[in-house]
C-alpha cells in the first residue's frame, strides 16, 4: 500500500513560479502547474498513488518497496537535487531540478550511471485537478502528452515508454557515463506544443543562476551554510513574475498528524512576506525587496483601509476556502483544504509588519517610492480609528476576537515607524498627533496587557494565558531587553509554553487552559512552533544569556532535514516535522537569529 514519506523526507525543487517535492525514494509526490496555487498534477502527498506521482529510481521487485536513496544533497548552493543509490549492480545518480523560466514550466530529471550497470524504472502517473481527473495520454510523434481541459503536460525522453494501468512507464539500464534525461513541460492545451527541452544546457543555466544569486549574500558568519540554504528556500518561495512570496508551497500538511489543523499556505501573507523581506534586505538582496514592495502596492491599491492579511501571488483578493473530499489527506489528516478562509480576518498586527518592512527598505537605501510613503500614511490613519478594536491576532484564531497584546504592540510599531518617517523629513504628517497616539497605545498595552502579580505580559487583555508572540516585544523596540517586564515574560514563556526539549508552543490549545476555553476554536493540539523557538533564542541573546541562546539555536538547527529544510512545527511526541513544508516562517527567524548570534559572538568553535 502506498504511503507518503515523512514530511522531512522531502526535498524542494522549484523555478520561482512553482515547486515540487521529491521523496528519498525518487518519487515526486507534489507538483502544482503552472503556479504555486494551481491544482496539483501530483497529489500523492495528500492521497495515494491514484492521485498522481512520478517515481524514478533503480528497478525493484513487484510488490516490494522502492529503495530509498543511499545519499542525497543539493549541488553546492543551488536548488539542484542529487540523489544516489548504491545497488548490488552498481551506483546511479538522479539529478532533479526546475530551470528558472520565462516560458513553459519544466521538471527535468537526469539519470547518470556512475558504476556497474543499473536497471532503472520510471513510473509517471499524471492526475489533474488534485488527483480528480485522469487525462487523455497519447503520443504526438516521439512525444507523450497528457491533456485534460485547459491543461496539457508533455513528456520528452530518449528512451522508450509504454502505457499500462493509466500510467506511463519506462525501463532501461545505465552504465558508467550514461546519461538519460526525462522532462515534463506544462502548456495550455489550446496552444502549440512547448519547445523541445534541452536538459543539459538547462542544467548548466540553472546552476549558473543559483551560483550568481548566492554570490550576492553579504553574510559570511559561522552559520553561513544554514543561512544560505534558508535564503535559497525563501527565493524558491518567491513568485518571480510578481514578487509575491508564498508562505509554503503546500496545502494541508497537518499541524497535528491525523487532525483537522490543515491549511493552504500557497498564498502571500503580508506578515510572512514582510519578515521575509527583512531577512533578504539584511543579507544583501535588494531586488527581491523592490519586487515585493511593488507587489504590495499593486495588491493594496485602491483599498488600503481594508488591508487583507493575505493575497494571491498576483495580488488576488478572493481566496475562498473549499475542501477536497476525494483526498484522504496526509496520513489520514482531513480535511484537505484549498483556499484560505482566514483571508478576510482582522489582524491588526499586519499593519505593523508592513510598515516595518517599508521602514527597513527605506533605511537600507532602497530607492524612495512616493506611493509607498503615501500608503504608510493611509495605513496609520486607518489604525487611528481601529487600533483599540479586538481582532483575530497573529495566529488567525477561529474563535472569538480578542484584544491581543501582540496586535497592539504591532500597532505601536506601525505608528512609531511612521513618526520616524515624518521626523526624517521624507513626508509630511500630523507629527504631534501621532506621537501622542504612539504614547497612548504604549500606555494601553502596559496597563491592560501586563500581569503585575506574575511579572509577565499576557496573550490578551484580561487573560491569564501566555503567547509566544510576546517574545517579539523587545525585538521590535517596544521595551528594552533589560526591562524587568520583558525578562519576566521571557522566563514565564520558558516555564509555561516550552516542551521538555526546550522548544516553544504558540499558546495553550487544550481545553484546560487558564482561561477555561480553547482559544482557537479547534480540537486537538499542535507541535512546537519553530519560529517561536527561534524568537526565544533571539530574546535570550538580547538579555545576555548568549550561551543558552546558542545552545537552543543549534538544537533547532538539528531539527532540519538532511537538506537543511524546516516545516512549520516540530512534534516533540513523534519527534518529526509537521505542518506545511518548507515554511518561510521557520527559515526567516533562522536567518535572523544567526545574524544576532554572529553579531554577539555567541557561537561555538
Amino acid at each position: 500500500m502506498y504511503v507518503a514519506g515523512r514530511i522531512e523526507d522531502y526535498a524542494l525543487i522549484g523555478d520561482m513560479q512553482t515547486a515540487a517535492l521529491v521523496c528519498r525514494d525518487g518519487t515526486a509526490d507534489w507538483l502544482c502547474l503552472p503556479r504555486f496555487d494551481s491544482p496539483a498534477i501530483f497529489a500523492g502527498l495528500l492521497g495515494t498513488e491514484d492521485h498522481g506521482f512520478w517515481r524514478l529510481g533503480p528497478a525493484y521487485a513487484p510488490g516490494s518497496e522502492p529503495p530509498t536513496a543511499t545519499r542525497r544533497r543539493y549541488r553546492g548552493d543551488s536548488l539542484i537535487l542529487e540523489s544516489e543509490w548504491d545497488t548490488p549492480r552498481g551506483t546511479v545518480r538522479v539529478t532533479d531540478f526546475m530551470p528558472p523560466r520565462d516560458g513553459a514550466p519544466q521538471l527535468i530529471r537526469i539519470v547518470e550511471g556512475l558504476s556497474g550497470r543499473v536497471p532503472m524504472h520510471s513510473a509517471l502517473r499524471m492526475r489533474f485537478a488534485y488527483g480528480q481527473i485522469t487525462p487523455w495520454v497519447h503520443k504526438v510523434g516521439d512525444r507523450t502528452v497528457a491533456v485534460a481541459g485547459p491543461d496539457s503536460v508533455w513528456l520528452d525522453t530518449e528512451v522508450d515508454t509504454y502505457g499500462k494501468h493509466l500510467t506511463t512507464y519506462s525501463d532501461f539500464t545505465v552504465g558508467p557515463g550514461d546519461r538519460v534525461a526525462f522532462t515534463i513541460s506544462w502548456q495550455p492545451s489550446h496552444k502549440e506544443p512547448p519547445l523541445l527541452p534541452e536538459p543539459e544546457s538547462s542544467l548548466e543555466a540553472t546552476e549558473d543562476f543559483w551560483r550568481e544569486w548566492v554570490e550576492q549574500c553579504t553574510y559570511h558568519g559561522p552559520y553561513r551554510d544554514a543561512v544560505v540554504r534558508s535564503l535559497i528556500t525563501l527565493k524558491a518561495l518567491t513568485y518571480g513574475p510578481t514578487g509575491g512570496i508564498v508562505a509554503a508551497p503546500t496545502t494541508s500538511l497537518p499541524e497535528n498528524i491525523g487532525g483537522v489543523r490543515n491549511w493552504d499556505y500557497r498564498f502571500t501573507w503580508l506578515r510572512d512576506a514582510a519578515i521575509t523581506l527583512s531577512s533578504l534586505l539584511r543579507t544583501g538582496y535588494r531586488d527581491e525587496a523592490r519586487a515585493w514592495r511593488e507587489w504590495l502596492l499593486r495588491a493594496v491599491a485602491g483599498d488600503p483601509e481594508n488591508l487583507q492579511i493575505m493575497y494571491g501571488i498576483a495580488g488576488e483578493r478572493e481566496l475562498g476556502e473549499t475542501e477536497l473530499e476525494w483526498l484522504p489527506g496526509y496520513e489520514g489528516s482531513k480535511p484537505v483544504r484549498v483556499g484560505n478562509g482566514a483571508a478576510h480576518q482582522l489582524q491588526l498586527d499586519v499593519y505593523g509588519e508592513v510598515t516595518e518592512a517599508l521602514h527597513l527598505a527605506h533605511m537600507t537605501g532602497l530607492a524612495r517610492n512616493d506611493y509607498a510613503s503615501l500608503l504608510q500614511l493611509k495605513l496609520i490613519r486607518y489604525l487611528e480609528g481601529h487600533w483599540n478594536e479586538p481582532d483575530e491576532g497573529i495566529w488567525e484564531v477561529r474563535g472569538p476576537r480578542r484584544h491581543f497584546v501582540h496586535s497592539k504592540v504591532m500597532a505601536w510599531v506601525a505608528v512609531d515607524r511612521t513618526v520616524k518617517l515624518i521626523e526624517s523629513g521624507e513626508v509630511d504628517g500630523p507629527l504631534e498627533r501621532w506621537r501622542e497616539l504612539r504614547d497612548e497605545i504604549h500606555w494601553d498595552v502596559c496597563e491592560k496587557g501586563y500581569d503585575r502579580e506574575r511579572n509577565t505580559f499576557t496573550q490578551s487583555y484580561g487573560s491569564k494565558e501566555l503567547d509566544a508572540s510576546l517574545l517579539l516585544i523587545p525585538q521590535v523596540g517596544f521595551l528594552p531587553p533589560d526591562d524587568k517586564r520583558v525578562i519576566g515574560t521571557i522566563e514565564a514563556i520558558q516555564r509555561e509554553l516550552s516542551t521538555e526539549d526546550g522548544f516553544v508552543l504558540r499558546y495553550p490549545t487544550d481545553a484546560n487552559c487558564k482561561d477555561g476555553e480553547n482559544l482557537d476554536g479547534l480540537p486537538g493540539d499542535e507541535g512546537a512552533f519553530l519560529a517561536c523557538s527561534f524568537w526565544l533564542a533571539d530574546d535570550l541573546a538580547m538579555i545576555g544569556r548568549v550561551d543558552e541562546a546558542r545552545r537552543l539555536f543549534e538544537k533547532l538547527l538539528s531539527l532540519r532535514n538532511d537538506l537543511g529544510l524546516l516545516a512549520e512545527e516540530w512534534d516533540p511526541r513523534l519527534q518529526r516535522q509537521v505542518g506545511n513544508f518548507p515554511q518561510a516562517f521557520s527559515h526567516v527567524p533562522l536567518i535572523d537569529t544567526a545574524l544576532r548570534l554572529t553579531a554577539s559572538g555567541a557561537y561555538g568553535g
